[in-house]
């Protein structure tokens, strides 16, 4: 792919349009290319940045012999637009206050994350103003498939195809946090529970078995069950197990011979995959259970001297990460990772999805002063 044609954003304008310009280009998930077109044309009009692009992610490193390296990274992709009627979430943006740069910033991607991805932009235009340089080595992430399966992740390909750029000391990932550092994530993980019966005419329903009927208990289990809060390295991560999804029934005048329950275990980072797993299977003794999907937690990392000076420039007390982030991947490449970036992570996927616009520009100062 290439950048051609594609008209260049503007990374000096204030962060809060630069992020509402940003959102106007339509990113959905394998959506991304006119957004990582105008990502790149932008960054290769700074000489100081040696710039890489692998489908639609790109890495921008800054090459001046610093001792440390960090790492900012962002991913380009959203989750699809709203389909309710009137939902203010959705492209293109559009400011509450009619004042552009005012107040609150609608639309889909505000918070997850666009308003990140604009600060990581706008400090690789100006960190090196009036003859200034970052105190420490900077590596820009921006990468597409995010909202996907992991599979599909645009972080994944990078590390396969460009772990050698990857080197750092530290990572930040500027998913929203409300400003506030939050160390580590949630691991996630899938299963599904299958219970088996025989199909019938629902008039003879007694020729059958139930397999709806059947998954009761598995359901009963999952409702009962009380999520542990396990405290890592300080921070207090909250788990969740739930059904999420339950599907069976052929149709409405036969008795189910088959149902499966997914099920979602949102697990702390003390634990892998495989010992999340056995909670799940302890629970669930005597169902058939296969884990279809899982990706191991991080732990907070906050003990590095980078990240402990990065909490103290951001002023806040750190807390955990409840959902499952990226700061995942950069853990398993050994590289203490953290999340911090603007907006409310309340509102990410909902078709209210917002900023404010001064969010976005406190997060840029304070990366801007740390890095200086």
């Amino acid at each position: 792919m290439t950048a051609q044609n594609t008209a260049p954003l503007d990374l000096r304008q204030d962060v809060a349009l630069l992020t509402a310009a940003i959102m106007d280009i339509n990113s959905v998930s394998a959506n991304e290319a006119e957004l990582a077109d105008a990502v790149e044309v932008a960054l290769r009009a700074i000489p100081q940045l040696e710039l890489v692009r692998d489908g639609d992610s790109l890495i921008a490193r800054t090459s001046l012999g610093r001792s440390e390296r960090v790492i900012l990274a962002g991913h380009l992709d959203t989750v699809p637009l709203p389909t309710t009627e009137g939902a203010r979430g959705t492209v293109p943006s559009t400011w509450v206050s009619g004042v552009p740069g005012e107040g609150l910033l609608y639309g889909r991607g505000a918070t997850d994350m666009k308003g990140g991805v604009a600060v990581q932009l706008a400090l690789a235009a100006t960190m090196f103003d009036d003859g200034a340089e970052p105190s420490k080595d900077v590596t820009f992430v921006f990468y597409d498939h995010e909202e996907v399966e992991a599979v599909k992740s645009g972080l994944g390909r990078l590390v396969r195809n460009h772990g050698d750029l990857l080197d750092g000391d530290f990572a930040i990932l500027l998913e929203p946090t409300h400003g506030t550092v939050e160390g580590g994530c949630n691991g996630t993980s899938r299963f599904e529970a299958t219970t088996v019966g025989e199909a019938a005419h629902s008039a003879r329903a007694w020729m059958g078995s139930n397999a709806i009927h059947a998954a009761a208990p598995i359901l009963a289990r999952l409702a009962s069950y009380e999520p542990e809060t396990v405290t890592v390295d300080g921070l207090d991560y909250r788990e969740s197990l739930n059904a999420v999804k339950i599907k069976g029934g052929t149709a409405g005048n036969v008795i189910p011979d088959l149902c499966v329950v997914e099920i979602n275990y949102r697990f702390a980072p003390d634990k892998t995959p495989d010992q999340a797993e056995a909670v799940v299977r302890e629970l669930l003794a005597g169902f058939e259970v296969v884990r279809t999907d899982a990706a191991a937690g991080a732990r907070p990392g906050l003990h590095h001297p980078a990240a402990a000076s990065f909490v103290a420039a951001v002023g806040a007390e750190p807390k955990p990460k409840y959902g499952w982030t990226d700061v995942a991947r950069f853990s398993e490449l050994g590289i203490p990772a953290v999340n911090f970036g603007p907006g409310d992570p309340l509102l990410a996927h909902k078709d209210d999805e917002h900023v404010d616009a001064e969010a976005i520009r406190e997060c840029l100062r304070a990366l801007r002063t740390w890095l200086n």
